[in-house]
């Protein structure tokens, strides 16, 4: 039934992308002007992100979209919103979900989950009963997470090396480190500790150079669904997750969001000051709760991956 529901889904956006989708409006930019992406608030279209004015540096959080978001309380030290964006075509339109945790009140930790014949078997649907958040984490190539991955102090996996890339490390005391680029990793002291790309934010809020150029091959017009982890000014992480929102639940794991570039302005008008993608597309997917055991919320991906991020009760 779910692969049924996925191959209608897949049919009915190749539908709408050929033009015969009936009544959909390339959301906010025409095809001659700059991209643009807004968000939903008090019943209008709100201007966010132009191509053409993107920062270069955002220094604090847009309160104007902040406000947007009526955060709703989990548990102590999470909570989650969400808010309708609209994206130029073929995306139009897309929700945000956003989850804000401190990792100082709940307990980060990572789990690697393969086969015996090492292949990708994590879900959201083996998240433990305890989970008050999990996620997919890293990026994968193959079978495998790319670059280091450090679990309770032992190096699992080494460092991969990019311009773009990004490692996040937390302790047993919920400090985070961000090193971005080519760096030095250890696994001392690490509780978690892994890489992704591209980096989206570093040191304070700076849009890499490449996701402004293109330079390096990055391509600045993709759209997608879209993962990314960021760290706000105040030590509070953020896991954002954008699922497309044209036609209804239905679709809403089909790959269509935000560009890379896009992503950038959304985790800094969060107010995020560090921020790398995680992997997105198919195999984005969120679990959320309120208590240990309870019914979750759920954004289940398409795709099985080896690497999730799970947080529970300190």
């Amino acid at each position: 039934m779910a692969a049924a529901r996925r191959s209608l889904a897949i049919a009915l956006v190749c539908q709408l992308l050929a033009g015969v989708g009936g009544g959909l409006v390339p959301a906010v930019a025409a095809a001659s002007e700059p991209a643009t992406m807004s968000f939903w608030s008090a019943g209008t279209w709100h201007p966010l992100w132009w191509a053409d004015r993107a920062p270069e540096r955002w220094e604090s959080a847009d309160t104007s979209f902040t406000g947007a978001l009526e955060w709703q309380p989990l548990a102590p030290g999470l909570e989650w919103a969400s808010v309708r964006l609209a994206c130029p075509a073929p995306a139009w339109r897309a929700r945000l979900i956003v989850a804000r945790l401190d990792p100082r009140v709940v307990s980060l930790s990572l789990e690697m989950d393969l086969t015996p014949d090492q292949r990708p078997r994590w879900t959201i649907d083996r998240a433990p009963r305890e989970a008050l958040l999990a996620v997919n984490a890293g990026q994968f190539v193959g079978a495998m997470p790319w670059g280091w991955v450090t679990i309770d102090g032992r190096q699992l996996l080494r460092p991969g090396y990019g311009p773009l890339a990004s490692a996040v490390t937390v302790d047993d005391a919920g400090r985070v480190r961000w090193s971005h680029g080519d760096s030095v990793l250890t696994p001392s002291g690490v509780k978690v500790g892994f890489q992704s790309y591209p980096t989206l934010l570093s040191g304070d809020g700076v849009v890499p150079r490449a996701l402004r150029t293109g330079e390096g091959g990055v391509n600045l017009r993709h759209r997608d669904a879209r993962l990314a982890l960021g760290e706000m000014r105040d030590g509070r992480l953020l896991i954002v997750l954008t699922r497309f929102d044209a036609m209804g639940e239905i679709a809403s794991g089909v790959p269509l969001g935000p560009t890379t570039p896009e992503m950038a302005g959304i985790m800094g008008a969060l107010g995020a000051r560090d921020a790398v993608m995680l992997d997105g597309g198919i195999s984005a997917q969120l679990l959320l709760r309120d208590a240990p055991g309870a019914a979750p919320l759920r954004w289940p991906g398409w795709r099985k991956v080896p690497l999730a991020l799970i947080a529970r009760w300190r």
